[in-house]
């Protein structure tokens, strides 16, 4: 690796945000502590795309970022900075738009394209299925969606559907040409001839100069017209083409080709053959020989066909190059899954690390309160654990149909062969399949051509017993036939062959299976306390004792110290500090639930019936309104600045109704419900409403300020925490300050860097910072001074021990805290607050006075005994001792840096 991860930076491209600006961020990233930029994807991306996960090119850069000369300037102002840079890549999937090169040769050419194999195209089809109509196919021709138009700068025939245009195979420009009122006609019938894609340039250089010829135009606008007023000849060149163009509805059942979860408009990539990898990876490996690429971050790694086998080829190609790139995976673990470490990468992007903060600060004695006053308020009980498996039964049923009747014909083609298993029927084998990825604990598991790891074997033998003991299958046979094929359990060679083609579909559905289940849907429905609801996180484990805290951290030690160490991202369903906030409300369930009975009271008259029995918002959904609420207004927030207020409306109104199409329980996407949207969007609004004194948002703000005060000190905690723990602190756009974003795009939304420059530039003491949290200096502070602590000693917090260390005395636990130390010497501690709600004891500011502690205390192990320490945030010297009295550590701040003197 080059440069040593220290911490990294990651910065949202487009929006905004283009490499001549980010060049400009050098000085003040450095100033923080950064040691690396983690740019989001920057490559050539579908048009109008607003994150670039889209690609329409591996080997070319965004040109309205900047193009390559744009991106070098910026690599040279990152390097003039002591930066690094890391990249986003998104080796999975790319966008079917007309700017990707190989798209339009598959459309053009269909299987006698180069590109044929490099998408995952299901061939046995008769046609590429293209679903973007408005409408259905016939009725979209009987209104003259459909038309043919001429490319004149490009020298080629077009199809038009209502503005999405597609290409023509040359081979029947015929259907076009012979309506051409022409002396010679037939010669240029036989002139635009062609029979293979190889003649194809040729043709467009002859088509090119005949464009010139002013009767040869007329003529062929002519014809063009004349086939566009003729359906049932504009049908017979429709279909003359390798595409089928449909309604888009139909997506769901009939693609011919896999996709990222349920978006058509993103195509499955084959990494797995060593022609696509080498062709999709030129640009980032030469970057990488130009000593401009020190890291790479793979999206959606499980989406490919053999992960390993893909980080093994991107470190086979990356070996050649002196300073080898880190790699970081999006990889969401779950339970007490672990990362793979024959991988033999740095580690995840770090979502497993939200997971295990949340324990420290959600109060788990008072989980049967909270349950209580959510069921009460919404009028029922809910089981999360039945929830999810119905939601994931219906992802792929419903939304992912198509992927399901392609599972089910491999695994029939192989239970044909078997004499036990040939009486199974496709209902059977189909409902089997659900059951199984229905009750699959992990994403998905990784079966290759290698053979099937151990722990996989007992995930899925735990899946197929799971799915028997429901009884949705009437029979165990089925399901045990499919445990079978997802352990390559057979010995005939096709029947082999035909299991790991099975597998390897199936492990990559199960991903988007669970993601839209879960993350995308029932995150959304269930809404007892939303702090939960996150990327990676089981809602029903509620809160943590801090051993269960360091067990976590031992484990992230153990298989990725240079894992990413992540607290918000472009994924996650609210920023870092939205979400320390809401974790307060675990400490006093009780008092929510009565705030919120006023709060449902006041808003009684915005709520609407929209039919006998359904109000808007529904019951749950107003629960979670008034936590997002909460979590979404600034510290300094004030309700008179009717500015400020109209403006978070907008932000939380959009979130609402994003919220409620992904709970898809009362409208969605596909299928909204506008009586029910149009009187939520009002009911937000009401809430929003400032400017007076008695008003609904100024008596809100007023009765949760001790949560403010509370969440603010959990933010710090986490801060602290995270600067210390295992790993590489990523900072996520903006978050060096408060961040109280909801989920994406407004977690996408542009950052004042100037402001943030300027703040920056300003010296603040300890107690101004302390005085003014409101204002997120403090957090800036934190975070800069811990950053230099691990500069001067990267190798201490990654590789370097992790120590848990215990409280003593009525505080202890308030309190988690740990050491890091390594062979020569050094060490530091991190000392930070839990449970900071009832810490404070209700106040309204963060401080805690010293006395506050009493007599609790740190009992240091023996090695660490006797030591000298400095407080590396207060810069106070403390006396060699052999345990740490809080109430003199914490006397000025209620958190802690130490380092050994």
């Amino acid at each position: 690796m080059s440069r040593p991860l220290v911490a990294t930076y990651r910065l949202q491209f487009r929006e905004g945000m283009d490499f001549k600006e980010a060049g400009k961020l050098g000085p003040y990233l450095a100033r923080l502590g950064i040691s690396h930029l983690y740019a989001s994807p920057i490559f050539a991306a579908s048009p109008g795309s607003t994150h670039g996960y889209d690609v329409t090119d591996y080997n070319a850069f965004e040109e309205g970022l900047g193009g390559i000369a744009g991106f070098t300037d910026m690599s040279d102002a990152l390097s003039s900075a002591d930066l690094g840079l890391i990249l986003d890549f998104v080796p999975n999937h790319m966008g079917v738009s007309p700017l990707n090169h190989w798209w339009e040769d598959v459309l053009r050419w269909g299987q006698e394209s180069r590109y044929a194999r490099a998408f995952d195209i299901s061939w046995e089809a008769e046609k590429i299925l293209v679903p973007v109509l408005g409408k259905p196919y016939g009725d979209a021709l009987e209104d003259d969606d459909l038309s043919v138009k001429l490319d004149a700068e490009n020298a080629r025939l077009r199809f038009d559907a209502a503005g999405y245009g597609l290409p023509i195979d040359p081979r029947t420009y015929g259907h076009v040409f012979g309506l051409i009122d022409h002396p010679e006609k037939d010669r240029l019938v036989r002139r635009f001839s062609v029979s293979t894609p190889a003649e194809a340039d040729e043709l467009a250089e002859r088509f090119s100069e005949h464009l010139e010829d002013g009767s040869f135009r007329a003529a062929l606008d002519q014809a063009i017209a004349a086939i566009n007023a003729d359906p049932a000849a504009l049908h017979e060149l429709h279909e003359a083409q390798a595409w089928r163009l449909a309604w888009w509805r139909t997506a769901r059942e009939k693609l011919t080709y896999r996709r990222f979860f349920e978006i058509a408009d993103l195509i499955g990539v084959r990494q797995e053959l060593r022609r696509v990898f080498r062709e999709s990876h030129q640009l980032v490996i030469r970057l990488a020989r130009e000593r401009r690429l020190d890291g790479i971050r793979i999206d959606h790694v499980d989406g490919l066909a053999d992960p390993k086998g893909y980080l093994e080829q991107l470190c086979e190609a990356f070996h050649s190059v002196r300073r080898s790139p880190s790699i970081h995976v999006e990889k969401i673990l779950t339970g007490d899954e672990r990362l793979r470490t024959s991988w033999a990468i740095q580690g995840t992007t770090g979502y497993e690390f939200i997971t295990a903060l949340s324990g420290l600060y959600v109060d788990p004695s008072k989980e049967a309160a909270m349950s209580e006053a959510y069921h009460a308020f919404i009028g029922e009980e809910e089981d999360l654990r039945a929830m999810i498996t119905r939601q994931k039964r219906s992802i792929f049923q419903r939304n992912l149909a198509g992927e399901l009747a392609a599972l089910s014909s491999l695994a029939l083609s192989v239970a044909e062969r078997g004499l036990s298993t040939r009486d199974l029927g496709p209902d059977t084998i189909a409902r089997s399949i659900v059951e199984v990825a229905a009750a699959l604990p992990v994403y998905r598991t990784y079966v290759s051509v290698d053979g099937v790891p151990r722990r996989d074997i007992a995930i899925i033998d735990e899946a197929v017993d799971r799915a028997m003991s429901g009884r949705e299958v009437e029979a165990d046979e089925p399901i045990q036939f499919i445990g079978r094929l997802m352990k390559l359990d057979f010995v005939d060679g096709a029947d082999i062959a035909g299991a790991l083609d099975f597998t390897r579909r199936f492990q990559q559905t199960t991903g988007a299976v669970m993601a839209k289940a879960v993350e995308d849907t029932v995150f959304y429905r269930h809404n007892r306390l939303i702090a939960l609801n996150e990327v990676g996180g089981e809602p029903d484990h509620y809160g943590a004792d801090t051993e269960i805290f360091h067990e976590a951290m031992q484990i992230r030690l153990e298989d990725q110290p240079e894992g990413l160490l992540a607290t918000s991202t472009h994924d996650t369903k609210r920023a870092e500090d939205a979400r320390a906030r809401l974790y307060t409300l675990s400490e006093a369930p009780e008092r929510w639930r009565d705030m919120v009975a006023e709060f449902a009271g006041h808003m009684s008259g915005w709520r609407k019936e929209i039919e006998p029995g359904l109000l808007s918002p529904d019951p749950a959904t107003e629960w979670g309104l008034y936590q997002s609420l909460l979590g979404v207004l600034p510290a300094d927030f004030d309700p008179a600045d009717r500015e400020q207020c109209r403006r978070i409306a907008g932000r939380l109104a959009a979130f609402a109704e994003k919220a409620v199409r992904e709970a898809k329980r009362w409208t969605s996407w596909t299928s909204p419900a506008e009586a029910y949207e149009t009187a939520l969007r009002d009911f937000v609004h009401a809430m929003l409403e400032g400017g007076e004194a008695e008003s609904f948002l100024s008596r809100f703000w007023e009765a949760v300020q001790p949560f403010v005060a509370a969440g603010a000190l959990t933010s710090l905690s986490q801060a602290t925490i995270k600067l210390a723990a295992p790993g590489v602190p990523d900072i996520y756009q903006g978050t060096e300050f408060y961040d109280f974003s909801l989920v994406d795009p407004d977690n996408r939304r542009s950052v004042d860097f100037a402001a943030r420059a300027e703040a920056m530039g300003r010296e603040y003491s300890w107690a101004q910072a302390m005085a003014e949290w409101r204002s997120g200096w403090i957090k800036a502070k934190l975070t800069r001074a811990g950053l230099a602590l691990r500069g001067r000693n990267p190798e201490l917090f990654t590789r370097g021990a992790y120590v848990p260390l215990t409280g003593e005395g009525e505080r202890a636990a308030h309190i988690v805290a740990f050491a890091r130390t390594n062979g020569d010497g050094r060490a530091a501690i991190a000392i930070a607050p839990r449970l900071c709600l009832s810490l404070l004891e209700g106040a309204v500011d963060i401080g805690v006075p010293a006395e506050r502690w009493g007599t609790t205390r740190l009992v240091l192990p023996e090695a660490l005994r006797g030591r000298a320490w400095r407080n590396a945030l207060t810069e106070v010297d403390l006396p060699a001792q052999d345990a740490l009295d809080l109430a003199a550590v914490l006397a000025d701040l209620p958190f802690a840096l130490l380092e050994t003197a």
